[in-house]
């Protein structure tokens, strides 16, 4: 009987017919609270649409309104294997540099002399490219400057396809990542690379550095320069055509047979040299190794 009597109260507390209550709420109660939540959440989603629109109007889709901006940008290089940035390949071995030349060739096919004369402007060297916006007139899209493939000279890839790779005297090219706004160099004076051996460690407290492995190297453009008429950059959307410059680097008598470590920095006169903490900042280190014999 108890049982019985449980199951009527759970029956009732789910519909009481004598109140006409669905669990404990008659449907003029149910319909005050469903009204009350609806009318609450719809004010919810309309404060949150409201503080999106205010804040977006304060954004600019052409640049970022806060930038945390590093003071010495990052460097990378091309071609780049993998994560570990270690070039290594044997001349008698055609496959083992092919990939090399085939990655630089996708790299600087939008640096063709023809694209580049479509798309882009001829520009004042040594000086800055500036185009200010007025006032809240937007100055969009803007221009950029030509950086034509043959600047690249030995190391574009037109009089030599492989790059040198074929005969122990490659290529490596260099870039600095995109920073809007900056204007590296000062007084005229513009940012150049240069590459040298890095210092390694070998042991717990000694250290080594491969000065007598790197050999001659070559820069193209002359130098190693950015010239300043790439800069400032304006950001993606405002600057939809920019070609960031590049910097090659030909080795023409490195040791071969042997792992050389190598460091190039980005130098300039108010660019500050990156912290030892931060490998990529103003720098890029990488290995290479030419085998002139069979392993």
């Amino acid at each position: 009987m108890a049982k019985d009597g449980e199951k009527d109260g759970w029956k009732e507390f789910i519909w009481n017919p004598r109140t006409r209550e669905f669990l404990g709420r008659t449907a003029s109660s149910w319909g005050l609270i469903i009204l009350f939540y609806v009318v609450f959440y719809i004010f919810l989603a309309g404060l949150f649409a409201l503080t999106m629109y205010v804040m977006l109007q304060t954004l600019d889709d052409h640049k970022p309104t806060w930038q945390d901006r590093l003071s010495t940008p990052g460097m990378v290089i091309r071609p780049k294997a993998d994560e570990t940035f270690e070039i290594a390949y044997s001349i008698k071995d055609t496959e083992s540099w092919d990939m090399y030349a085939q990655t630089l060739d996708k790299f600087l096919s939008p640096y063709n002399n023809s694209l580049q004369t479509q798309k882009n402007d001829e520009c004042t060297p040594d000086q800055y490219f500036l185009q200010e916006d007025s006032g809240d007139v937007k100055n969009n899209p803007k221009r950029s400057c030509q950086f034509n493939r043959t600047m690249l000279e030995e190391c574009s890839g037109i009089n030599d396809r492989y790059y040198g790779y074929q005969e122990g005297k490659p290529c490596i090219i260099i870039k600095l990542n995109r920073v809007i706004g900056m204007l590296p160099g000062k007084d005229g004076q513009a940012p150049y690379v240069s590459c040298a051996a890095k210092r390694y460690k070998v042991g717990k407290n000694e250290w080594r550095e491969d000065s007598d492995k790197i050999g001659e190297l070559m820069y193209f453009p002359p130098n190693g320069t950015f010239n300043l008429m790439y800069y400032p950059y304006y950001g993606k959307k405002a600057q939809v055509n920019y070609s960031q410059p590049l910097v090659a680097v030909k080795f023409l008598n490195i040791t071969t047979n042997q792992e050389v470590n190598i460091e190039c920095r980005i130098f300039a006169n108010n660019i500050p040299v990156g912290s030892e903490r931060d490998k990529y900042a103003g720098r890029v280190s990488f290995k290479l190794r030419i085998n002139t014999v069979s392993t």
